[in-house]
């Protein structure tokens, strides 16, 4: 597969959308995340519109609401910008409280079409792979930067495998359940 000046004008968008954030942890430029996310949605047979998403799935929730998911909408077409709102367990700030956000979502994302749960999933497996990294790195303070500390943090993770599980390719889902469950191990 080619990818189009459309993935061009997506990766720009997301450079640019995210230019000033940076990883939680880390510190790293934000954009390395997407791009990861991006990859593996690409490594397990995504196409250029989920690899657009990929690139944009958190534009939404981090980056302006409403007003960017019209401009991603205007750019990009619907599908596009339907699996990026699948993406999105919020388009308000301040974010509605976190443990009834992140369960609404993943009710959502149990009945989430598959291009949706390609990308949610390509997204907590770089998310997870993440954490490991930074775990090994930090010890238990890493969980004082999660919302849902250790406990909740896991909840979500474990949940997330089981809510993408019905519509995402299994050798993905079987990755990312190794990565949370060694996480859990830990």
């Amino acid at each position: 597969m080619r990818l189009s000046p459309r993935f061009s004008a997506a990766l720009a968008m997301a450079a640019e959308l995210h230019a000033g954030q940076l990883r939680k942890i880390a510190g790293t430029p934000y954009v390395g995340h997407l791009l990861a996310v991006c990859g593996i949605v690409l490594e397990y047979g995504g196409g250029e519109d989920e690899a657009i998403a990929a690139l944009l799935h958190d534009a939404i929730e981090d980056q302006g609401g409403a007003p960017t998911r019209e401009e991603i909408g205007r750019r990009f077409g619907p599908v596009v910008v339907a699996i990026v709102d699948g993406c999105t367990d919020s388009d308000v700030q301040p974010k509605p409280p976190w443990r009834g956000r992140k369960e609404r979502h993943l009710a959502h994302l149990r009945e989430a079409p598959a291009a949706v749960c390609l990308v949610v999933a390509a997204d907590k497996l770089d998310n997870v792979r993440s954490m490991l990294r930074e775990y090994r790195r930090h010890g238990e303070s890493l969980w004082s930067y999660f919302r849902g500390g250790r406990e909740g943090t896991l909840w979500y993770y474990r949940a997330a495998v089981e809510a993408v599980r019905h519509a995402t390719p299994a050798a993905l889902v079987e990755e990312l359940d190794r990565r949370v469950s060694e996480f859990e191990r830990l």
